[in-house]
């Protein structure tokens, strides 16, 4: 049988987001009270996994290995708080490459769960822009927005693109209290 996922962004949901992007474990600051809403998701029976844009990468500003660092240490301290990450999926391409893999798109979304065995429509997705909001509804996942990193900038972008209906949370504290609240029906 197939597990419910919660997929969660990285910048600006579970670190804080950088303009100048995250190019090395010093650059990689955790958002403020991750790591208990990590933890209570992490008590459930839900599949936990990051899905996150670094263009940096294709951009040449820092490699694959240096970011696979800042994951691997990103769930060590994660770990080390009794949260649980499940797994991680990147997109290393720039916008302009047009591979399947970069939000929108849901290539991300369902590379992970074909491999980790997920049902997309029971599962979750947490991120602060609009490119995380449309990747979720392509792969048919529930998009849930918060308002760290760039949330509260997309605000407006939302009724623009006819998403008025999308839930907004404050942060992943409320979105994770309201995942495991549908989960214990």
């Amino acid at each position: 049988m197939s597990k419910t996922g919660v997929f969660i962004d990285r910048d600006g949901v579970i670190n804080v987001n950088r303009s100048d992007y995250v190019k090395s474990w010093d650059d990689f600051v955790f958002e403020s009270g991750i790591f208990e809403p990590l933890r209570c998701l992490a008590q459930n029976h839900l599949a936990i996994v990051v899905v996150s844009n670094q263009s940096a990468i294709g951009r040449g500003l820092v490699d694959r290995d240096t970011v696979d660092e800042i994951h691997s240490r990103m769930i060590e301290e994660i770990t080390r708080n009794r949260g649980r990450i499940d797994g991680v999926y990147y997109c290393p391409h720039r916008p302009e490459d047009g591979c399947d893999c970069r939000k929108p798109r849901p290539g991300l979304l369902l590379r992970a769960a074909q491999e980790l065995n997920l049902d997309l429509c029971r599962s979750y997705f947490i991120g602060d822009t609009i490119s995380d909001v449309e990747a979720a509804l392509a792969a048919g996942c529930m998009p849930l927005l918060v308002q760290t990193g760039l949330g509260t900038n997309q605000m407006p972008l939302l009724k623009e693109k006819g998403f008025e209906r999308i839930r907004i949370f404050h942060n992943l504290k409320e979105v994770a209290d309201f995942i495991l609240g549908i989960e214990a029906r």
